[in-house]
């Protein structure tokens, strides 16, 4: 066990245990609204029941609104060998395209490297990438003439941990180190500024702040003023004003330029034509994906029929996944992660929700002791939660082992109990109506949030060869997991701790400044948005900084900030399906139309 999360661990348990009085409390009554219920419960602060009957809470969850029978049902042709062959030759003709391009102008190999990346077809082609990006860092300029150019090779080179200096704007300022007034008649230069300084990193917030504001101004003027100037034009900045390129989960930008791109005044049709057929591929593999996870979520038995205190959710979490790790090659890592996010949901549920204090210590020791021998006194709904949880990390940890040499058991299991010690704590807040400070409810927060879990699964899976080093750079929790985990947290409680409020959860982060603060609910919300920027700028640094990490190593940990900032933009996406209903049917369910082949 990581040094860093038992230290935080206790130091968590030691704040609570010093300010909770023993006393009894009557919990939130007859709470009913917006689909959301609370029953009476009765506990002691120590956790002991009174002599009054237990009457458990329901959140009211409604059910899955994509069955087993309709996921089962789901056909793609994409996968039949005419397309297959199609794509082949499309991704030979682009791949000659690339080799072409190594003797282009840079400022076109640039645009070229930015289209397919948003396309999503760039994971083709990473050596060629890497190749063109690296000639463009070696030949570097400082003075650029055009902002356009200026901005995209910082945002490219940024990106792939190119650590390009953020003077590469200074000859777009003046004396007084304002941007210069010819600026203003040149949108797409401005545009791609905009984009470019979310890459900024932490140190740079000076710049980053006066970038941002000087850019997002002056496109919300030019949507105004010149929305029919440029269809194309304005669509990029409508859609970038509403979240920065950097922060958009990486499948759903890629289906949404693939429409926009169509409209591009330079469009490529061959470019576009490949990524509209791997797009289609893509989503045939992870259809697949979900089938498998379906049949597998069946045969738990934790679905709705027998848990129906618990969100069931499989499709949404294969859609998890498949932000996190979209590639064809990574089935397997997606499969075995749509089990951790379905467990980390019901046991969640548990503890959240259905759970009695003495059941939620009975769970978290048993998790702890981690034997099936442990579940003897477990009531009769937490066996199978266990069973599952104990027999699916288990395998995961055989493969593992058999795969790539290295046991990762220990690491998994006491992932998974430090898990349950967090969720234990958060319980015995709500239990005793305490609230944490802002620092207390985040060094709990982060870690039951579930981003770390995650990521231990996530390296233990996709490593080859999982070395020893591996899972040591995990279990020291790097700074780069624990601040995509705070993105993860601060989005999540920004999306949903009104309904979770309604229903009588604990305060979220919101909540807890709030009250420290003495600031209103608005005021905190901004406080939130303004945290994840920061943080943000953490993750930046952090990337070039580190060089010598794989794509792969930065981009599961980063992906996973940018999925929750998609899942919960608009409300809370895993709860109220309708929320992300069209984003879940345009990523898993809908190809893009196509003739025939």
């Amino acid at each position: 066990m990581a040094s860093y999360l038992l230290a935080s661990l206790r130091s968590a348990s030691a704040r609570f245990s010093s300010r909770l009085q023993t006393r009894s409390f009557i919990l939130a009554t007859a709470v009913i609204g917006n689909g959301f219920s609370t029953t009476q419960v009765h506990f002691m602060s120590t956790g002991t029941k009174s002599d009054e009957p237990v009457i458990r809470r329901s959140a009211n969850y409604e059910p899955p609104k994509w069955s087993y029978d309709f996921v089962q049902s789901l056909r793609n042709p994409y996968m039949g060998e005419s397309y297959a062959k199609r794509i082949e030759k499309l991704k030979g003709d682009v791949k000659v395209m690339l080799k072409k391009g190594v003797n282009m102008d840079p400022f076109r190999q640039l645009e070229l490297v930015d289209t397919m990346q948003r396309l999503g077809v760039s994971y083709h082609f990473e050596e060629e990438i890497k190749e063109i990006l690296s000639k463009i860092y070696n030949n570097y300029r400082k003075k650029q003439e055009s902002l356009y150019a200026a901005a995209l090779q910082f945002r490219l080179l940024r990106q792939h941990g190119y650590n390009i200096p953020a003077d590469i704007f200074s000859n777009f300022r003046d004396e007084k180190g304002d941007f210069k007034s010819h600026l203003g008649d040149d949108c797409k230069g401005i545009l791609a500024l905009y984009e470019a300084a979310h890459l900024l990193g932490e140190g740079e917030s000076y710049i980053f702040h006066e970038t941002r504001h000087f850019s997002t101004e002056y496109l919300k003027n030019y949507v105004l003023k010149h929305n029919n100037d440029s269809e194309y034009l304005s669509t990029l900045v409508n859609h970038a004003l509403e979240l920065p390129l950097h922060w958009r989960m990486l499948r759903l930008e890629a289906r949404w330029f693939i429409d926009a791109y169509e409209k591009a005044p330079d469009m490529n049709p061959l470019l576009l034509e490949f990524a509209k057929l791997d797009f289609n591929y893509v989503q045939a593999i992870h259809q697949q994906d979900l089938k498998y996870a379906s049949r597998w979520w069946g045969e738990t038995g934790l679905g709705r029929e027998k848990m129906n205190f618990a969100r069931d959710r499989i499709v949404q979490n294969l859609l998890w996944t498949v932000g996190m790790i979209f590639e064809p090659q990574f089935g397997y890592c997606r499969r075995m992660f749509v089990k951790v996010n379905a467990l980390v949901t019901i046991i969640d549920d548990a503890y959240d929700v259905y759970g009695t204090l003495d059941e939620l210590e009975l769970f978290t020791d048993a998790v702890d002791r981690w034997g099936e021998v442990t579940v003897e006194h477990l009531p009769d709904y937490m066996k199978p939660i266990f069973h599952t949880l104990y027999t699916s990390v288990n395998e995961m940890a055989f493969d593992a082992l058999e795969e790539r040499g290295v046991d990762i058991t220990s690491n998994l299991k006491n992932e998974w109990a430090n898990l349950c010690k967090y969720y234990l704590i958060e319980a015995k807040w709500f239990s005793s109506g305490y609230t944490p400070t802002f620092q207390e409810y985040m060094d709990v927060a982060w870690l039951t949030v579930a981003g770390p879990i995650m990521m231990t699964h996530a390296y233990g899976l996709i490593a080859n060869p999982a070395t020893k080093e591996t899972m040591e750079f995990f279990d020291q929790y790097s700074d780069l997991i624990r601040w995509c985990s705070i993105i993860l947290r601060y989005a999540n409680d920004l999306g949903t701790s009104s309904n979770e409020l309604w229903r009588g959860d604990n305060p979220k982060a919101i909540q807890c400044y709030m009250r420290e603060a003495g600031v209103s609910e608005g005021e905190a919300c901004e406080h939130i948005q303004d945290l994840i920027v920061a943080t943000w700028m953490k993750v930046n640094k952090y990337r070039v900084e580190n060089p010598q990490l794989s794509n792969i190593y930065m981009g599961i940990p980063m992906n996973m900030a940018r999925m929750a900032l998609c899942w919960y933009q608009h409300g809370d996406g895993h709860a109220i399906q309708d929320n992300t209903k069209d984003r879940v049917a345009s990523l898993l369910f809908q190809p893009i139309p196509l003739a025939p082949l």
